[in-house]
């Protein structure tokens, strides 16, 4: 309908409202006619008004009469002052865009609505009317529209202005099948977007698909590779897709296709080559390459996915690192990023977390005199220790760009200083200062369009960031120009980059529709997408949170609707108590990628609008992420025999969660499950009793995993025939043979099984007690930093030479004649001194001493203990000598390794027990030696790790008269019964000042009252070494109320319970202490009893005010402050004191108290939280022992001097086999040095150690013997606990070992006169500690008691004989003897 057609139906009125536009241009306008029966239609007409929107309605309504007469045609339907039937541009529409018109193309009527399709200008939100954009055209404009109905659809085609029909190509599923052409699916195996009858075989299953939901998807495990792991199988999970019987060639990027292994809806694919990974481009850590399926059958793609080249090492921080999205760790000791954790140096040496990286923090404004030597001390987090080869910590000073590098000193983990140094500074001139931000406004256009500097990001003199304005259609690419004020030549610059413009545009949508409560994964499919520094998506008013993006598509998850309530799961109501509910998925934080668990920060339910329940804040609800399987085998399929477990490996199998939280898993071969036992990285299945191929489906919760299929061949050992062949052969004997290797078998299969089980059985425990040593760890790690800060101002209370020195070789004795001056009863004294000097000649003597110590050696009488004694007195005696003593060592260890060999005992017992003089030696030669590496590096470590275990001991009830504790590395020594107790806090009197402020000390209510007095002495004076501290028996513990009221606790009192025959000792709960109590400790002969009335003891013990006898101390014998109570005569010789447990070793325990003994499993769990709690100090010890740097301190030069020895000696005898050179060096210093100090601390310290600690460091020092082994760690179910407990870090600590003894034999040899300069100097510096003359007099004890034998071998060696060794010998036990 046109304007002239209108025009003349009203010619005679000519009414204004009758012109319906001014512009008077075909296909402008459209009009549609609603003829109503039995009345007047209506016309509805939307036009173009050329401009003139204030006098023509863009849409109106207007009366057709039945009378062509009637002085109403075109009239508006309804028109008044304030309503009309009519539509006006607005005219803020207008502001905005100049010359806005709509062209009416198309309309038509439906129900009762009118429809008008419009051509007209893209324009800001709400600034046109209400409607859907169908199309966007830039150059040629639409102008008819024809539709029809097809199957149900409404098919529409658009004409445009040149005369052309608007047709769109889709070259993928998802664009083909939303596009909502009803002609028109997808065909799978060709790979295009064509009707039905053009797809051949289109009627067979998934080749043709009609719906976006049967799209072909590709899911691939993994979906990320590192660069450096080449030809990697690639399990493709392919949905939708027809039978792939024919073939599919996998091809990643650009690169020839490679035949894929398919198996049923899977596709095995291996990844390129290494000369074939594809290249990460700079700047990133990964690069995507798709992996296109093609059917053998048409040579068509099928379906494709991204698989990402991840490259760790192009992290050189440690936080960009394992911050990455990929699974990579940092190695601390080797500064690179890697994705295979095994490269690291150490276990300790890899991180995983941002918060174990090394890094600097930040230690405020540090401010340095130019020109003047200083050190600057920085803030640091987990430094880690040089290692062997590596060279020290040095800071890199910038200064004006110029770089200073100045050694730096580790002091710990936390501290570091770049040593002294200075630095010099030039002032900025004035006309250098930087550029104010104001003076570059207006000054920066881009590609020739004003861009706006803002202040967020502008960095003075090196950044600007700024906001451009529009650019108009057709602006060409150009270049970024910068004017500084005025925009002279010299003021200007530009880049050398050009920018360009486009214009985003989006092609397709995936999927078209979810679900209200959202969390939909939407592919939005275009082209220049990733245009522009940010984007934002919207499903009307709704965002759509981004997920990732690139030119060609954008990823995003959508918002709940409006009415939606978030992520929501149906729950089942099981009864009126219990619902079962699924948990919901996550949204778009979070990636599969990452092994991280995530944390709800709310959940609810919705009750038939229950307000309450809606919304769960603060829950402990957390998400793991899924369980992945890896494939069974590369083809897909498992070859088994029958019976053997089936292996499934993968990772987060069982979440790390507190309370041992499980996962029910349900595996299925074929149809029938098998039973299972679940670690974190694999599942072990015994099948059912089956034969053939069968498919392995895993189930847990949701998820359901297909790993690939499992073919187990029939184990028909015996054929009929062989069985018949075997009995006409009447062979008995054989079958015989057969029955025993068939049970040697089983047995074998059933020891393995039993073998797997229980290492599985161990990884469960301890990813069950994870979290609870987790939280262990960081209390006690909050007492050894306290520890660690009294350190700082103590140091660590080492004993002095002399002292170790004796307590490492004379155990037990205290006062040894060595330490003092030689006393000879009698008028004797010159005499005995004069013949013990000759004797002193004779020791310096090589010769007589090697005949000395062999012929010693050669005596039945001369036991072990008088071996070890020998030995300490030599090396006592020789302390000035050390290079004398080292070159007889070195003769003695050549005659046991002779004799060794030459007996024909394995070589690897060779220094293992002490039955020699020179073992005993070695042990002594290494304590003299090593001492000052003890103070200097190894020291700490072992003290810290000697705290750690007193400490964590402490915090747990500990039995005072057998030793067992609640916390406890030693089976031996855990207290195995359910002990209730609970931690109190007294207030301390200060027993320097008691007016100054109470000392807190931390106790239990069930430690005994002596307990209460160590924990207190050790709180008190724990500045003070423990031999300089009080002891608890020589004090009084006096728990105090007010000034006066007093009372002394003790052991045993009157108040003692007994019952039977079984005393148990007093604790604080014994006598009602509470928290916050206050307690002096008090000399015993200044202790007092006083309870005046008004004191609130416990009617237990404020009853001893009247009842109790008093007794005065000879002190005071007036005063009342000298009172005590009078205890109970000591009972009869049968009674049995206990305090925690009863003694089991009595026999007339009862029978109950036996059954209330804990399960094995429950003890050895706690074991394990012990241990767990503990691990990294012993790790940190561990790692000090087994390392050739420590803190700047080179390896002692004994070390590597001894290790050269025992390796020339093997040489000289041929021996190569490693690991018996291995045990000579583990037997040489770690089982005979090492583990002696381990287990002993007190032999380095001035410190007390108890029974428990004493247990505990013996299963440490067990674990270091284990490590030092190349003995395969098997365990069984008869393995003791100790073993259970480090069966997974041994391995760990054996590569420690070996790279330890690596790095020591690749270290340049030492020389002799080297050594001998090193032994010369550590004698000087100890010369004076011991008598020498007391110990001559010692040995010549042993000289006397076997000098005919001595006498006897001097006289058979002719060199003895020339040198008249057995004449020198007889005349100093004249002289000896004429004195006695």
């Amino acid at each position: 309908m046109r304007l002239d057609d209108l025009f003349i139906l009203v010619e005679p009125t000519h009414k204004k409202e009758h012109y319906l536009s001014s512009d008077n241009q075909t296909g402008t306008m459209y009009g549609v006619i609603v003829p109503s029966q039995g009345q007047d239609a209506t016309l509805y007409i939307g036009t173009a008004v050329g401009g003139k929107q204030d006098y023509f309605p863009t849409i109106s309504s207007r009366k057709l009469p039945r009378d062509p007469e009637s002085s109403a045609m075109l009239d508006y339907e309804l028109h008044t002052d304030f309503v009309s039937s009519l539509i006006k541009i607005p005219s803020d529409t207008l502001a905005l865009v100049p010359h806005f018109d709509i062209y009416y193309i198309y309309g038509f009527s439906s129900g009762s609505f009118v429809y008008f399709m419009t051509v007209q200008p893209e324009t800001p939100e709400n600034g046109m009317p209400a409607g859907r954009t169908v199309f966007t055209e830039r150059r040629d404009r639409l102008t008819s529209v024809t539709s029809y109905i097809y199957n149900g659809h409404s098919v529409i085609f658009l004409g445009t202005r040149s005369g052309r029909l608007k047709k769109i190509r889709h070259a993928t599923c998802a664009e083909c099948l939303s596009s909502g052409d009803p002609h028109c699916g997808w065909c799978v195996l060709y790979n295009m977007c064509s009707r039905r009858d053009r797809c051949l075989r289109a009627d067979e299953s998934f080749r043709f698909a009609t719906d976006i939901d049967c799209c072909v998807k590709v899911i691939a495990h993994p979906d990320s590779i590192a660069v450096s792991a080449h030809s990697v199988p690639l399990l493709l999970e392919v949905n939708n897709v027809p039978d792939l019987s024919a073939g599919i060639t996998c091809s990643f990027g650009q690169q020839a296709q490679a035949e894929g292994h398919v198996n049923g809806n899977r596709v095995m694919c291996l990844s390129p080559a290494g000369k074939e990974v594809p290249r990460i481009p700079e700047g990133q850590d990964w690069a995507s390459v798709e992996l296109r399926l093609n059917s053998n059958e048409t040579g068509q793609t099928v379906a494709s996915t991204e698989v990402k080249f991840y490259n760790c090492s192009t992290h050189k921080m440690c936080l960009s690192c394992v911050n990455s999205t990929f699974r990579c760790h940092w190695c601390k000791y080797r500064n690179l990023c890697t994705h295979d954790p095994s490269s690291c140096s150490f276990q300790e040496g890899r991180v995983n977390a941002s918060e174990d990286c090394p890094q600097l923090l930040n230690s405020g404004e540090i401010l340095i005199p130019a020109g003047e030597v200083r050190p600057i001390t920085l803030r640091a987090r987990n430094l880690p220790q040089p290692q062997s080869g590596q060279r020290g910590y040095e800071c890199v000073v910038n200064v004006q760009g110029v770089s200073h590098r100045v050694t730096a000193l580790r002091f710990n983990s936390t501290s570091v200083q770049c040593q002294n140094s200075s630095y010099m500074y030039e002032g900025v001139k004035i006309s250098d200062l930087a550029v104010d931000l104001s003076i570059l406004e207006g000054n920066v256009d881009v590609a020739g369009v004003s861009c706006t500097p803002q202040e967020d990001g502008y960095i003075i003199a090196e950044q600007i960031v700024c906001k451009m304005a529009a650019a108009p259609d057709g602006s060409a690419p150009g270049p970024v120009k910068l004017c500084v004020g005025e925009c002279r030549p010299e003021l200007s610059t530009q880049s050398s980059q050009l920018y360009s413009f486009v214009t985003p545009t989006m092609l397709a949508l995936t999927p078209s529709r979810g679900p209200a409560s959202g969390g939909t994964k939407v592919t939005i499919v275009g082209e220049n997408l990733s245009a522009g520094s940010t984007v934002n998506v919207y499903f009307g008013n709704q965002t759509c949170e981004l997920y990732r993006r690139s030119m060609s598509e954008i990823v995003c998850f959508s918002a709940p609707s409006v009415t939606g309530a978030g992520v929501v799961q149906v729950c089942k109501v099981l009864n009126t108590t219990t619902i079962s509910c699924f948990a919901p998925s996550l949204k778009a934080e979070y990636s599969m990628d990452q092994d991280t668990m995530k944390h709800v920060d709310e959940f609810g339910f919705i009750f038939n609008n229950v307000q309450a329940l809606l919304t769960y804040n603060n829950t402990g609800f957390v998400y793991y992420p899924n369980p992945y399987l890896e494939p069974l085998s590369l083809s897909g399929v498992l070859e088994q025999k029958p019976g053997a477990p089936i292996i499934l490996k993968g990772r987060n199998l069982v979440p790390s969660a507190s309370g041992g939280a499980r996962l029910n898993y349900t595996v299925l071969i074929g149809d029938r499950p098998c039973s299972l036992t679940v670690s974190d990285t694999q599942l072990l299945c015994e099948p059912p009793n089956l034969t053939g191929q069968h498919k392995v489906l895993v189930q847990v919760g949701g998820l359901h995993i297909s790993p690939g299929e499992v073919h187990i061949r029939s184990d028909s050992l015996l054929t009929l025939p062989a069985i018949f062949s075997i009995a006409a052969g009447g062979g008995l004997l054989l079958i015989i043979v057969i029955i025993v290797l068939l049970a040697y078998r089983r047995k074998s299969h059933e020891n393995d099984l039993t073998l797997k089980r229980l290492q599985m059985q161990m990884d469960n425990l301890e990813s069950r007690v994870a979290l609870e040593c987790k939280e262990a760890f960081a209390e006690l790690q909050t007492d050894i930093n306290e520890l660690t800060s009294d350190l700082d101002r103590a140091g660590i209370p080492f004993l002095d030479y002399r002292t170790y020195a004796m307590r490492v070789l004379f155990p037990g004795i205290d006062d040894h004649p060595v330490l003092r001056e030689l006393e000879v009863p009698g008028c004797g004294q010159a005499s005995v001194e004069k013949a013990l000097k000759q004797f002193a000649q004779l020791v310096n003597n090589k010769l007589f001493l090697l005949t000395f110590i062999r012929t010693l050696e050669l005596q039945r009488s001369f036991s072990m203990r008088d071996r070890g004694y020998m030995a300490s007195l030599i090396m006592t005696a020789l302390q000035g000598r050390l290079e004398y003593a080292t070159d007889i060592l070195k003769h003695l260890l050549s005659d046991l390794i002779e004799r060794n060999l030459e007996s024909k005992n394995h070589p690897k017992l060779l220094l293992r027990r002490t039955e020699s003089v020179a073992e005993k030696m070695l042990t002594n030669w290494f304590a003299f030696l090593l001492h000052k590496f003890l103070k200097e590096c190894a020291g700490e470590p072992l003290f810290m790790l000697f705290c750690a275990i007193k400490q964590q001991m402490e915090k747990g009830p500990i039995d005072s008269i057998t030793g067992e504790a609640r916390y406890s590395l030693s089976e031996d020594k855990l207290i195995r019964q359910q002990i209730e107790y609970k931690t109190l806090t007294l207030s301390c009197v200060n027993p320097d000042n008691e007016n100054s402020p109470e000392i807190p000390v931390k106790v239990l209510n069930c430690d005994t009252i002596t307990q209460v007095k160590e924990k207190i002495l050790d709180t008190v004076y724990k500045n003070t070494p423990c031999s300089q501290r009080p002891r608890a028996t020589f004090m009084d513990l006096e728990w105090r109320q007010g000034r006066t009221a007093r009372v002394v606790l003790q052991d045993e009192d009157i108040t003692t319970k007994i019952e039977g025959d079984w005393k148990r000792l007093n604790t604080l709960m014994h006598y009602q202490v509470s928290d916050r109590c206050v307690v002096a400790l008090v000399p015993k002969q200044m202790s007092s009893f006083i309870i005046p009335s008004s004191a609130s003891f416990p009617r237990s013990i404020s009853r001893y005010g009247v009842d109790v006898p008093f007794r005065s101390t000879p002190t005071s014998p007036d005063s009342p402050h000298s009172r005590v109570p009078m205890l109970t005569p000591d009972m009869e010789s049968g009674v049995k004191v206990w305090h925690l447990v009863k003694n089991h070793d009595h026999g007339d325990q009862k029978e109950g108290e036996r059954g209330s003994k804990m399960v094995s499993e429950i003890y050895l769990t706690r074991l394990l939280a012990t241990k767990g709690t503990l691990q990294k100090f012993v790790d940190d010890l561990f790692e000090t022992l087994f390392s050739t740097v420590c803190r700047g301190t080179a390896l002692p030069l004994a070390i590597k001097y001894m290790f050269d020895f025992l390796d020339d000696q093997a040489d000289r005898h041929g021996i190569h086999d490693m690991d018996v050179r291995h045990t000579w060096k583990s037997n040489c210093l770690p089982l005979r040095f090492w583990v002696n100090v381990i287990k002993n601390p007190q032999f380095v310290f001035d410190i007390h150690k108890s029974s428990i600690t004493d247990a505990c460091l013996s299963v440490v020092a067990q674990t270091f013997m284990d490590s030092c082994s190349t003995s395969e760690h098997r365990l069984g179910k008869d393995s003791p606990s100790t073993k259970l407990l480090y069966a997974k870090d041994i391995p760990h600590y054996k590569s420690w070992v070996e790279r330890y003894y690596a790095d020591i034999s690749r270290l340049p040899a030492i020389s002799d006169q080297d050594m001998n300069a090193y032994l010369a100097e550590q004698a000087r510096l100890h010369s004076s500690e011991f008598n020498v003359l007391s110990a001559l007099h010692e040995i010549y004890a042993y000289v006397s008691k076997y000098s005919q034998e001595i006498t006897e071998a001097l006289e058979q060696d002719e060199q003895a004989q020339r040198q008249k060794l057995a004449y020198k010998v007889e005349q100093i036990i004249l002289a000896m003897s004429a004195e006695s």
